[in-house]
């Protein structure tokens, strides 16, 4: 006897994007219509969000920040729903962008990129090097765990700071990899060469890099932002960056976010943005239907889904 098929809705948009339709059949599910399924895959925004039937059990939600749907009271209309965000789908593209980000302020990228005459000496004292350097990873969820592996063949010590401090592990984590609970950040700013902001955003981590912590950091540290604008105090990083407090900043994120024109961040020398482009469209949706695939296997077959989503942590 066959086993019974299981229903797949995609949303909002019909004909759904290709890529997402593959990955729902891969997993093992067949597309349906809303009405009939057990599983929803949103592609579209929070404000779109349909009323869901009964027949819903589960929710596949397009990316890895959810606070939107937070806002959106979404989770709080349907409590008995499990949803499910994209985290860790696209960690190895946001690690790489976190990586170009700090090697190019390391290496002095934005003043050589601004030069107009040949300036060696000027520049010499100012280049560095990973090497022998430690970078701590707050937030060493998906990206964390990702950029991890591209830190340590460069010869940096990584401190990675997480909830709980259990330690993290894996085939290609080494060894060497400390790991501390959140509650003991302010203890390692002073072991800090440089920073990359990777956690979720939740009320209890809005500006986490804060004027205090920034303020205890080294002259030629250098921040990295590739998780959400409001983990970090935009007032505190333009005066730490003004000042010398830091080295420099690399953001793909800001706040507010867009960031307007004139904005002090925009002029500054020592910072380098991106307009939230880590992860582009076009690696976007590859990374996602295989992320799909994979969950809708594990649905099919009733096994733990990835990247559940828990209300009462906010992520």
């Amino acid at each position: 006897m066959s086993e019974p098929v299981v229903p797949v809705a995609i949303g909002p948009d019909r004909p759904a994007p290709t890529l997402v339709e593959k990955a729902v059949v891969e997993g093992g599910a067949v597309v349906s219509d809303l009405d009939e399924a057990r599983g929803l895959i949103w592609v579209g925004k929070p404000a779109d969000f349909p009323p869901l039937p009964e027949s819903v059990e589960w929710v596949q939600l397009p990316a890895a920040g959810v606070e939107d749907w937070f806002t959106a009271g979404v989770f709080a209309r349907y409590p008995k729903v499990r949803f499910t965000s994209a985290a860790g789908a696209f960690a190895a593209s946001v690690a790489e962008h976190a990586l170009m980000l700090l090697l190019a302020g390391v290496r002095y990228l934005p003043e050589h990129l601004r030069a107009d005459s040949w300036r060696q000496q000027d520049f010499f004292p100012h280049v560095g090097s990973l090497r022998g350097k430690t970078v701590t990873i707050v937030g060493a969820g998906g990206i964390g765990r990702a950029l991890i592996p591209m830190l340590t063949p460069l010869g940096a010590h990584v401190i990675a700071v997480t909830r709980s401090g259990h330690p993290i592990t894996g085939p290609d984590i080494p060894d060497s990899v400390e790991t501390v609970s959140t509650d003991q950040l302010g203890k390692v700013w002073s072991r800090t060469d440089h920073v990359v902001v990777a956690a979720p955003a939740t009320p209890e981590t809005r500006h986490l890099i804060d004027a205090d912590a920034l303020s205890r950091l080294k002259p030629s540290s250098w921040v990295i932002n590739i998780a959400r604008g409001p983990l970090i105090d935009t007032d505190a990083l333009v005066a730490a960056l003004s000042s010398g407090v830091i080295g420099g900043a690399g953001l793909d994120v800001t706040d507010p976010e867009p960031l307007p024109d004139g904005h002090p961040l925009w002029t500054l020398p020592n910072v380098i943005i991106t307009p939230h482009d880590s992860n582009p469209p076009q690696l976007r949706l590859a990374a996602f239907a295989d992320h799909v695939a994979a969950n809708v296997s594990r649905f099919v077959a009733g096994r733990e889904l990835l990247a559940p989503i828990d209300p009462r942590r906010g992520y």
